[in-house]
């Protein structure tokens, strides 16, 4: 007999028992149940909002016995895990999870929150994999003191064992200044470094005034950190986390030797420079400064930095990006059609006479289904008719907002037309 699942895949259910399956309530096991509502939820259009939300409540117990089961289906397995479904309560058993693949494993890792970091932390399983290990290093959330445990224990003794001892040589100082200066002239400047802009004047003392202005909310924020308005993953995009089925893993320290080494007494190595550590992306620089330090960000940094921050969930750093000097129109442009900031930073926007001067700021706060309704209202007597006509058929937006545009829109009409 075949099974519900084989039914819903070939089309064969009435449309009333897949909205019976939408809501798990078709009479199969649990297991069949959870398959059930994640394909729903990834394949069908009419019933899948409807099982992403009946799964976002499902059973805990049975949610974890799937996600600890090698023979769930690997479609379950990459739902339940993939960051934007992901429940912290079922991140232990995934991680153990044989038959979840190392390529999602590093995904968390990439995308992980400081809870979900923590839980990482402990899975050996997770932490054998050394893609894993290099992504996690880049997690701006990871504490510095961790660090020293995410050192391969099985690749330190392997390469322990296997390298000969090397003799410590001082490093070869080049005796031509004008060759050494050619040689750090030539070498490249991160992209980070050359979009960086050396803080001038007036940015100084755009600090120093707000800084002074807002000193009492700084002070009441204390050391509040760095926290994203709708998380890592929608801040930095779906893209910044691709999933695939293998991940490059880097090969383990080893010393080759040549032929005839055997031979021959092993020979001490000859000076290698130290690679420069990895520098610090914009995230990571963020997630270590403190209030003060981000406000100053705010005001002095560049556009990649002020994009960051103005999700800041800390509403005196976010309301600083408004104030920083450098802050183009185009970028007030993209803030007022943004959802994922603090009501606050939109409610400041119209406060600004430079701002309100820019007819697509204002379009976009009014389209902007998160900017409050008593702000949308009173700024769409400024909108032209075709955007009153786009702004009714907004499915987005309120019912109230809509209801206005399309009253003013026909309004405008008929005053054109009795011209």
């Amino acid at each position: 007999m075949a099974r519900t699942i084989d039914q819903i895949r070939a089309s064969k259910l009435p449309s009333n028992m897949m909205q019976f399956a939408a809501r798990g309530a078709l009479q199969v096991s649990a297991a069949e149940n959870i398959e059930i509502l994640v394909y729903l939820a990834l394949h069908n259009k009419v019933f899948g909002d409807l099982a992403r939300m009946t799964l976002a409540g499902w059973d805990e117990k049975a949610c974890v016995a799937a996600a600890a089961d090698p023979q769930t289906p690997r479609e379950v397995l990459d739902y339940l895990i993939s960051p934007e479904n992901l429940r912290p309560r079922l991140l232990p058993a995934l991680l153990e999870n044989l038959s979840v693949p190392e390529a999602q494993l590093a995904k968390v890792a990439r995308s992980a929150m400081r809870d979900t970091v923590e839980i990482v932390l402990k899975s050996k399983r997770a932490l054998s994999f050394p893609s894993v290990i290099n992504v996690l290093k880049s997690n701006p959330y990871l504490k510095k003191e961790e660090v020293d445990l995410l050192q391969p224990k099985s690749v330190e003794q392997a390469t322990r064992k296997e390298a000969p001892p090397v003799l410590e040589q001082p490093p070869a100082v080049n005796a031509d200044p004008q060759v050494a200066s050619r040689e750090t002239a030539s070498a490249p400047v991160p992209a980070a470094e050359k979009e960086q802009l050396p803080s001038t004047a007036e940015d100084e003392k755009a600090v120093t005034a707000y800084m002074k202005d807002h000193a009492a909310d700084i002070a009441a924020e204390g050391e509040k950190p760095f926290q994203a308005i709708g998380g890592v993953v929608e801040l930095l995009g779906p893209d910044y986390f691709p999933v695939v089925d293998t991940a490059e893993i880097p090969p383990p320290a080893s010393t080759p030797s040549p032929e005839g080494a055997s031979a021959k007494p092993a020979a001490a190595k000859p000076f290698q420079k130290p690679t420069e550590p990895k520098r610090e992306n914009t995230l990571q620089k963020i997630n270590r400064l403190d209030v003060k330090g981000r406000i100053q960000l705010a005001l002095k940094g560049n556009k990649e930095e002020r994009s960051i921050l103005i999700r800041d969930g800390t509403k005196v750093v976010a309301l600083a990006v408004l104030e920083a000097p450098k802050l183009s129109d185009g970028e007030v442009e993209k803030i007022a059609s943004q959802k994922n900031v603090l009501e606050a930073v939109l409610r400041q926007i119209p406060l600004k006479r430079r701002f309100m001067k820019n007819y697509i700021v204002v379009r976009n706060l009014v389209a902007n289904p998160r900017t409050p309704l008593d702000l949308g209202l009173g700024l769409m007597k400024n909108l032209l008719t075709q955007d009153l006509k786009n702004l009714s058929n907004n499915k987005e937006v309120s019912e109230t907002i809509r209801k206005l545009a399309l009253k003013m829109f026909k309004q405008k009409v008929e005053e054109a037309n009795k011209k």
